[in-house]
């Protein structure tokens, strides 16, 4: 007898999060596009899931049932299984030194023509440029009433968009008083404003570097 699912995780709907329900659940997918949803037995599961992106959570699954069944999983197809949703837009800043020139761009996902481009600015760091640069894309897309997903490789630059707060130790001097100004305007605008958007991390180590990397490695 199958299991019952108390919990469901959304990834990419109006409000992604865990719901307790399936009604619950089905409120924030039906009608959305590209939703990502699962259901799961238990809270631990699900909130062990939410902390991981939606095609890592799904991949692993079908790896752990090659896996039972005895056959050999080929990890080569892995780039094949897990596939980024489009459309939808990514970002990327570059830091020379750290601190040193930041900068930050978006690109379209789909035909990766650059959306926007900030910077240089000096004694900044690539963490404030990943985060200034999550926030610039989502203020982009609301101005154009725009729901398709904001894709970023920084995990720190996510964390600070959920807790909507630039965490940064970087000392404010003369010369980056225009970046910590940049960072109060993105975290008033976090704090000010809702949106659909889902904000995802780019899973580098399949798909490789994100299209808004600036090829400076």
């Amino acid at each position: 007898m199958a299991k019952k699912n108390n919990y469901f995780v959304v990834w990419a709907g109006r409000i992604p999060g865990i719901y307790t329900s399936w009604e619950e659940c089905k409120r924030q997918v039906d009608g959305f596009a590209s939703a990502r949803y699962k259901g799961f037995v238990s809270e631990h599961e699900a909130i062990d899931a939410f902390s991981k992106s939606f095609d890592k959570c799904v991949s692993r699954e079908k790896e752990q049932v090659a896996e039972a069944s005895g056959v050999l999983f080929d990890r080569k197809s892995l780039p094949e299984m897990r596939r980024w949703v489009t459309p939808a837009i990514c970002v990327d800043a570059a830091c020379s030194g750290n601190p040193g020139d930041m900068e930050y761009r978006g690109v379209d996902l789909t035909t990766g023509k650059e959306i926007f481009r900030q910077g240089p600015f000096p004694q900044g760091t690539n963490n404030i440029g990943e985060f200034l640069a999550i926030v610039h894309g989502l203020a982009f897309l609301k101005k154009y009433n725009s729901a398709i997903p904001v894709y970023s490789d920084s995990v720190t630059a996510l964390a600070w968009v959920r807790g909507k707060k630039a965490k940064t130790v970087l000392e404010k001097t003369s010369r980056n008083s225009e970046i910590f100004e940049l960072i109060r305007r993105a975290e008033l605008w976090l704090k000010n404003n809702s949106y659909p958007n889902s904000v995802i991390k780019w899973e580098t180590n399949v798909w490789g570097e994100i299209p808004a990397d600036f090829g400076r490695k």
